[in-house]
């Protein structure tokens, strides 16, 4: 395997979203990750199991059956044997099929103990189920994405799930078996979205503390708010972003958007003006097509963009040039992210179907042929 990751083991018991998100990053970067699959083939949630599910790409899968007294017992071997473990489930569901940490740190007192949850392990709402929409509610920020005079509008499941949830738990994952690497102990990690989704507000919470955001909706700097930070839609019916906040920029703006000698965009933070200066702007991007504000705003300091659909993205001169997008199995996905100049990541593999790699896994642990056989043939192993 490559990447600065090579060399470690981590288990990941099937599920959706944050944690096959976690399992990702983990194997993008090197890690061997070994899916447990349900012996049945589901993964839970309404996506069907298949290899061009990018979230599970770069895996191992085996397949066990968890109800039972031996699939336990080799989920806890093949725990044994690991570096960390992600798991996705309510709090206590690991703990009633005999694999939670008090068994398997004491199996394993290295192991490194993953979980992924939208509330916590603890608190009020620990119990209930939920969705992104749900943890990024709670946690303070869903209030803050909207236009002004609209509702709230969750920004898909980017925030909770991944953001404030596989990310954090990956994060959360590679700290401790650092710490283990230089000499500590294994230990759970509680990894909340709600939490993750909470620091993620950080510099918006500071910003309140100064007194420069307001909690009423659109009417801030980053928020849609700005005539000079928001989306605009050009004569083709396409989008163009424009950032321009530092004041030489805005400047830049001005003078290739032909507004230079406009006294009105003059003052540019002051806020009872910024809905006139808005509705200017939206006349005036109409006026030519995308491609044709491309050609004006590109590769200057506006702080211009173009605003692509994942289509288009893929086959934009500088992300063909980053290598931003690959292929894998013949679809395309994005690469693994962030690079390194010395422990290279190498390209993606397509995830597993449920159980592809059950005997190969099985023989690592040391149970030959006849003994997997025989698992099989019980329906401990599929």
């Amino acid at each position: 395997m490559a990447g600065p990751l090579s060399g470690l083991r981590i288990v990941e018991f099937a599920g959706i979203g944050p944690g096959p998100f976690c399992g990702m990053m983990l194997a993008d970067h090197g890690a061997e990750v070994i899916r447990i699959d349900r012996a049945s083939g589901s993964r839970g949630g309404s996506q069907p199991v298949t290899t061009k599910d990018v979230l599970a790409r770069g895996r191992r899968s085996i397949a066990l059956d968890l109800k039972g007294e031996e699939g336990v017992a080799l989920a806890r071997k093949l725990c044994a044997s690991a570096d960390g473990l992600i798991e996705g489930f309510r709090p206590g569901v690991m703990e009633r099929l005999g694999l939670g940490p008090d068994e398997l740190l004491s199996d394993n007192p290295r192991l490194v103990y993953g979980r992924m949850t939208g509330w916590g392990q603890t608190g009020p709402y620990a119990a209930y189920a939920g969705h992104d929409i749900n943890y990024i509610a709670l946690a303070g920020a869903l209030a803050h994405f909207g236009r002004v005079g609209g509702k709230p509008t969750p920004p898909i499941n980017m925030v909770g799930d991944f953001g404030g949830g596989g990310m954090m738990l990956a994060f959360g994952m590679v700290a401790a078996l650092l710490n283990v690497a230089r000499g500590g102990e294994g230990q759970v990690i509680d990894a909340a979205m709600t939490d993750g989704t909470a620091v993620l507000m950080s510099m918006i919470h500071g910003m309140k503390n100064m007194g420069v955001w307001s909690e009423e909706l659109g009417v801030n700097l980053l928020d849609t708010g700005a005539h000079f930070y928001d989306t605009y839609e050009t004569a083709d019916g396409k989008f163009v972003s424009i950032g321009s906040i530092e004041p030489q920029f805005y400047a830049e703006l001005r003078r290739l958007a032909g507004l230079a000698d406009d006294s009105e965009f003059d003052a540019q933070h002051d806020r009872a003006k910024w809905g006139a200066l808005k509705d200017k702007l939206t006349m005036l991007f109409k006026t030519r097509t995308r491609a044709e504000w491309d050609a004006l705003m590109e590769h200057t300091d506006v702080c211009y963009a173009p605003v692509l659909t994942m289509s288009e993205a893929a086959g934009h001169p500088h992300n063909a040039a980053r290598e931003t997008f690959v292929q894998v199995g013949g679809d395309t996905q994005p690469a693994p992210a962030p690079r390194y100049s010395g422990t290279a990541t190498a390209t993606p593999q397509p995830g597993p179907m449920p159980g592809d790699d059950t005997d190969a896994i099985l023989g690592s642990l040391g149970i030959g042929e006849d003994d997997v056989a025989a698992l099989r043939e019980a329906g401990t192993v599929a």
